[in-house]
């Protein structure tokens, strides 16, 4: 690697279509709020985003900060401590907010899907796969019992799995990890939904899986047209395949743009430190840049900026004002008083 060479020159994503226009799911707002006893907290506050027609979105930050809430909030798949108290989720236009459960359970998996983050607890062990790929299609009365089995077939191969016809008769256990990942894809693919959200999809898998599950995320979207939601603490995987990307830290989005404009020329003091901490981008010899501090507990947050205390760019309004996600140049929508200049240069 040659000294010298910016993050634009070295890291910026690959260059891809641009997304067709339209955007099939917008957040409006969104608040979620944890109950306990003493009292409530908002672990998703006031969030707004959309993801557009074809967009992959990635929705990045450190463990904790609200994203994997967020995505359950969406689908209205809370636990029973938390609830949605203000905000709009617009799907093709329709608030789910409002609808029934019943309702919801008809749109869950048609048109919008969810694949969770750890793969061994979402499927059922007592059922074979396909028991559990057939019977998904059948709740939404997509065909008959033999239509749902071939259709389930057709999937299994669809993103990878050898043998279908004959893997379709085994439990989960009897998949390796990456397989199990492919069943989920599946499983929220049967039904070609408008929207895909993908919680950590690569999660506890060796990086050649990985990259098999990344390739196949880029293809299924392709091939149906679907948008995605790509929830992950890794920018590594949002460099691969993200068209843009919405920061959030402390329950809230900092910063959303383009991952390119966010790999070459991040705004947030928050998005700056997380591409410093990256391993690949350190200085060979010297040691991993970290962000000083710890995320705020999301029943204790402060009222002045969430993220000034381990802020390198604070100054006095930051400990005594709590700034709102504005727009900025472009595509760019940014939550801070004190935005710099970020240039990373790489060593050997």
């Amino acid at each position: 690697m040659e000294d010298g060479r910016t993050l634009q020159e070295q890291a910026g994503p690959p260059q891809r279509e641009p997304p067709v226009s339209g955007e099939p799911l917008v957040v409006e707002s969104l608040t979620t709020e944890i109950r306990r006893r003493r009292g409530s907290f908002a672990a998703v506050d006031n969030v707004s985003f959309s993801v557009r027609g074809s967009e992959i979105l990635g929705l990045v930050g450190e463990s904790g900060c609200g994203k994997t809430l967020t995505a359950l909030s969406i689908m209205r798949l809370l636990p029973e401590a938390a609830r949605i108290t203000s905000g709009r989720v617009l799907l093709g236009g329709r608030d789910l907010r409002g609808l029934r459960e019943a309702d919801m359970r008809g749109i869950r998996g048609k048109d919008v899907a969810m694949v969770f983050q750890e793969p061994m607890t979402s499927l059922d062990p007592s059922f074979t796969i396909g028991m559990q790929l057939i019977e998904t299609i059948r709740a939404h009365g997509a065909g008959t019992k033999r239509e749902a089995r071939d259709r389930s077939i057709e999937m299994l191969e669809n993103v990878g799995i050898p043998r279908a016809a004959t893997r379709l008769d085994d439990y989960p256990y009897q998949y390796s990890g990456g397989m199990r990942q492919r069943v989920m894809l599946a499983l929220a693919l049967l039904l070609e939904p408008a929207v895909l959200i993908a919680d950590e999809p690569t999660t506890a898998l060796d990086v050649t899986i990985q990259a098999q599950i990344l390739d196949l995320i880029l293809q299924l979207r392709d091939e149906h047209g679907m948008s995605v939601i790509l929830i992950t603490h890794d920018l590594g995987v949002v460099h691969e395949i993200a068209d843009r990307v919405a920061v959030m830290y402390a329950s809230e989005i900092v910063e959303t743009a383009t991952a390119g404009e966010i790999f070459r020329k991040p705004q947030h003091p928050y998005t700056q430190g997380l591409l410093r901490s990256l391993p690949e981008l350190a200085r060979r010899g010297t040691p991993l840049p970290v962000i000083e501090g710890r995320v705020p507990e999301l029943g204790a947050l402060p009222a002045s900026c969430r993220f000034g205390p381990r802020c390198p760019n604070r100054i006095t309004r930051c400990d005594d004002e709590h700034p709102t996600l504005e727009r900025a140049n472009g595509d760019r929508e940014l939550r801070c008083f004190n935005p710099t200049e970020f240039e990373l240069r790489l060593g050997h």
